[in-house]
């Protein structure tokens, strides 16, 4: 039995001194605390390590209580422009700065993106652009 617990001490032991070492911080599987963290249709989060000032922005807790805003709503909280922003770039069809003001660069964006995946060109926040931008 001691043998079995000193292996165990000694591997928990090498794990915390590589998580302090290394700074990683695990938030579960592959889940992020940001409700607005970028995902992949997994799930997976996509959030890089640059630092924008939107990302501190008041948002709400919990991701399902994007689901039931409207999209006038929605653009007007900074975070979630902020957030739209991002993923738009990292898709490539927006490169302005990431400032969280819903301003005609962004709409020239979502045009884009509309009009590559087959949608109505309008450049307005739809359910299906947040839909294609794995946006809440």
């Amino acid at each position: 039995m001691k043998p079995i617990a000193l292996a165990v001490m000694l591997g928990l032991s090498a794990a915390v001194a590589q998580a302090d070492e290394f700074d990683v911080v695990d938030y579960g599987i592959f889940r992020s605390l940001d409700p607005l963290a970028q995902r992949d249709e997994w799930g997976t989060t996509h959030q890089g390590p640059q630092v924008n000032a939107t990302d501190f922005a008041p948002r709400y807790r919990w991701r399902w209580c994007y689901y039931f805003k409207s999209p006038e709503q929605l653009l007007l909280d900074p975070a979630y422009v902020g957030s739209m922003q991002t993923a738009l770039r990292r898709l490539n069809y927006y490169c302005g700065p990431i400032d969280g003001i819903f301003s005609p660069e962004v709409s020239y964006a979502i045009a884009r993106l509309q009009k590559n995946y087959s949608m109505r060109v309008t450049g307005t926040l739809t359910n299906p652009v947040r839909r294609a931008l794995h946006m809440p």
